[in-house]
């Protein structure tokens, strides 16, 4: 290896340790500082650039172009130039180097995926099915898993919210449920006539292996059911009832875009989601939006195709 090289991979490796012992971070965030600047270290060497004070702003914009151009997604870029800055952050400590050109850079932003929904008559061929009887789950699991499903669909929950319910967080009697999201704030919540029935049936079960105190869904053993467990019964349920996999998160953008397509507030939306930006809800605009142009595709006059031409 080239002498030059080995100075830069030297500059590395004392930053590895000094990830590992002084920050003392986890060894997959570890290896991910270790992955991007390894990429970085291959472009330097094949642009014949041997020292780490010698990278300027714009070898740095060449570099994450490349990466863009070779498919990277601009959250990969953005995870990449932060490790990027992080090292230059300690060169400039141990006085290596005295300016940091990752600083003012920024990753190009990729294109936002829309979350994927149900549209209102699956969703609600889904939730009546869950019930059924189907040959394969007895009438415990099938009350228990119905009684997620509804809960989910109706009142927008994030799957460790669900999972993380007790019995004094239900209010069946005023129909509300109170849930710990992100950053521990704390919601009430309201919850639909469907989900208070499919909850009282699913109650009038659950003693026989917890108690009154204990978690809203519990396992055969009485105990709390995992986030893991609980998408493993969601993901069969709707293999079962619709014939396609569904997972927490795509009933909570169902309830959301729902939400928003009939009553048209985002701001209340945004309240019963919990997002602490308005922006994260303005997606399910995007959505509506999909809905709304599908809908004046068939309908208007102006829009409607004939034999692939326009009428």
């Amino acid at each position: 290896m080239h002498t030059a090289a080995v100075s830069l991979q030297a500059s590395l490796d004392a930053f590895g340790e000094h990830l590992r012992s002084e920050r003392q971070v986890s060894p997959h965030t570890l290896d991910a500082y270790r992955r991007d600047l390894a990429t970085l270290l291959t472009y330097l060497e094949q642009n014949g650039v041997h020292r780490w004070d010698a990278v300027d702003t714009q070898t740095l914009r060449s570099f994450v172009g490349r990466q863009h151009q070779s498919g990277q997604s601009g959250r990969s870029l953005q995870r990449l130039l932060s490790s990027v800055r992080a090292f230059y952050r300690y060169l400039i400590r141990e006085r290596v180097c005295r300016h940091n050109p990752a600083a003012d850079l920024r990753a190009p932003k990729s294109p936002r995926k829309l979350p994927k929904t149900l549209d209102a008559d699956l969703a609600g061929s889904l939730l009546d099915q869950a019930g059924v009887p189907n040959g394969e789950d007895d009438d415990w699991l099938r009350t228990r898993d119905a009684a997620m499903l509804e809960l989910f669909y109706s009142s927008g929950l994030r799957l460790s919210e669900l999972a993380g319910l007790s019995m004094h967080d239900l209010d069946l009697r005023e129909g509300e449920v109170r849930v710990l999201g992100k950053g521990s704030k704390t919601r009430v919540l309201p919850v639909g006539r469907k989900a208070r029935e499919a909850l009282q049936q699913w109650l009038a079960l659950r003693p026989a292996v917890a108690a009154a105190d204990q978690p809203v869904f519990v396992g055969r053993q009485g105990r709390r059911l995992t986030p893991r467990a609980i998408q493993l019964r969601v993901r069969r349920s709707g293999v079962q009832s619709i014939g396609q996999h569904v997972h927490p998160h795509m009933l909570r953008h169902s309830f959301a875009s729902h939400m928003l397509e009939s009553s048209g507030d985002l701001r209340a939306v945004q309240e019963l989601l919990g997002h602490a930006d308005i922006g994260t809800t303005q997606i399910y605009t995007h959505l509506d939006f999909q809905h709304l142009a599908q809908v004046y595709d068939q309908a208007h006059p102006r829009s409607k195709r004939k034999n692939g031409k326009d009428s």
